[in-house]
C-alpha cells in the first residue's frame, strides 16, 4: 500500500530553519507557529516529518552539535593542550558572536530553560554538555603538557565554564572583539 503524499519541502532546510528559530528564541520562547512559519510547512507536515516540538528540538540539538558546534570535536584533535583550549575558547567566541547567527549558545540557553514543559529539553542539553566535558576530560587525561596545578577533570570544567561564560556574554551584547580578548586572557592565565 503506498504511503502518504511525498514531502513538498526539503527536510534539511526545514531543520536548519528550526535551528535558527530555537537558537534565537530558545525552546520556551518558540511557538509552533514560529516554527511552521520559519520552516515553510504546516503543523501536520511538521508532526509527520519531525514529531512534536520536543522531538523536533532533539533533532535540532543534534544538528547544532554536529554543525555549528562541531568545532569542539575538531579542537580535541589538536596536538597540544594549549591548542585544544585555544580552539575551544576561540571557537566559542566565533560561534556565539556570528554575523549570521543568533548570539549566544543554543545549548547554554537550553540548559537554563526553566518551565516544567522544558524539563526534557533541559535534560537533553545538560546531557550534551556533560558529554562534551567528558570528551575534553578524556583528551586532557592523555596529555603530557597540562598547565601546572591542573587536573584533567578540573581543567575540563574550567574550560567549559569559560566557554559558557563567553556564550552568556555574547547573548548579552558583548562584541566579538571584547570576547576575543577574554579568550586570550583565559589562555594567558592558564599557560603563561
Amino acid at each position: 500500500m503506498p504511503g502518504g503524499r511525498p514531502r513538498s519541502f526539503d527536510a534539511d532546510t526545514a531543520l536548519d530553519r528550526a535551528l535558527e528559530v530555537f537558537w534565537r528564541q530558545g525552546y520556551e520562547g518558540t511557538s509552533l507557529i514560529d516554527l511552521t512559519t520559519a520552516m515553510g510547512i504546516n503543523k501536520p507536515s511538521l508532526y509527520a516529518a519531525f514529531g512534536n516540538k520536543e522531538e523536533l528540538f532533539g533533532k535540532v540539538l543534534a544538528r547544532y552539535l554536529e554543525g555549528p558546534g562541531g568545532y569542539t570535536s575538531a579542537a580535541l584533535e589538536a596536538p597540544t593542550t594549549r591548542e585544544v583550549v585555544r580552539l575551544l575558547v576561540h571557537g566559542a567566541v566565533d560561534l556565539t558572536t556570528g554575523q549570521e547567527t543568533a548570539h549566544g549558545c543554543l545549548c547554554v540557553k537550553s540548559v537554563q530553560a526553566g518551565g516544567p514543559d522544558a524539563e526534557p529539553v533541559r535534560r537533553d542539553a545538560v546531557a550534551a554538555r556533560k558529554a562534551g566535558e567528558a570528551a575534553l576530560r578524556r583528551r586532557l587525561e592523555q596529555a603530557d603538557d597540562l598547565p601546572p596545578g591542573h587536573e584533567p577533570a578540573d581543567l575540563a570544567v574550567l574550560v567549559h565554564t569559560v566557554s559558557d561564560g563567553i556564550a552568556v556574554q555574547a547573548a548579552a551584547g558583548r562584541t566579538r572583539e571584547e570576547l576575543t580578548r577574554v579568550a586570550e586572557s583565559a589562555l594567558h592565565a592558564l599557560f603563561d
